[in-house]
């Protein structure tokens, strides 16, 4: 069924609110977070502050449209990376997912900000936050799920099988994401496990490149995130 046409009035919210989110990610770039002011944004735009407020009620409800956006658009490019390299072997498809989430934060480094960790003090998420983060995340659970951990990670495993006895979520994001892993829960508990590990080890790279603490420090981030990448691939016994 095609989609009813939107009218002018709602054309024009639409354009007025990807205009303030646009000067907001300027602000963003320019100072981070801690400096996002819709009095400012409403000045760049030649609105007055009850005006900005008709599009977005408060300076964290802006906050949430941006970080929404901004996990999407880091779902998207992991999502087309994990389609381009679906016919590599698990070892291979690791390597190509981690090199498109280093990418896509190197590239929008105010924006992968947002999205690790609190933007500003006593700012607090929205709830479906967590299954936008779920879908940047998934891609990463296939490739898990037919490996063979070693000693290292049969803890990780462990735990993470518990945690499906526990939630039903999480039962239904592996079965979105790696159906063929979702009737056997070691099979889900391993494709857990690594794509929690992937997580951690990439935020942690990516995390320290994008705040400059790898300056003189004889290395750069594709070197290092390609050889975290090769371990993290040994550790679970991937081809």
């Amino acid at each position: 069924m095609a989609e009813p046409q939107r009218g002018p009035r709602a054309r024009y919210r639409e354009q007025t609110r990807a205009e303030i989110k646009e000067v907001a990610l300027r602000q963003l770039a320019d100072g981070g977070a801690g400096t996002l002011a819709l009095t400012r944004i409403a000045k760049a735009l030649g609105l007055s502050g009850p005006a900005l407020y008709r599009y977005f009620a408060s300076r964290d409800d802006l906050l949430n449209a941006l970080i929404r956006d901004a996990y999407d658009d880091a779902a998207a490019a992991i999502g087309e990376a994990a389609a381009r390299a679906q016919d590599r072997s698990p070892r291979e498809r690791l390597r190509v997912l981690a090199t498109a989430y280093r990418a896509w934060a190197v590239s929008e480094p105010h924006r992968y900000a947002l999205i690790q960790g609190s933007p500003v003090p006593g700012y607090v998420a929205p709830d479906d936050t967590l299954e936008r983060a779920r879908a940047a995340l998934g891609p990463f659970l296939p490739v898990f799920a037919g490996g063979s951990p070693g000693a290292d990670a049969a803890s990780m495993v462990d735990r993470m099988a518990a945690w499906l006895e526990t939630d039903a979520g999480v039962g239904s994001w592996v079965a979105q994401y790696a159906p063929d892993a979702a009737e056997d829960v070691r099979a889900s508990a391993r494709a857990l496990a690594g794509a929690v590990l992937a997580w951690a080890q990439l935020h942690g790279a990516v995390g320290l490149e994008v705040a400059g603490q790898f300056a003189g420090m004889g290395h750069d981030g594709e070197t290092l995130l390609a050889a975290q990448s090769g371990m993290l691939a040994d550790a679970f016994g991937l081809e």
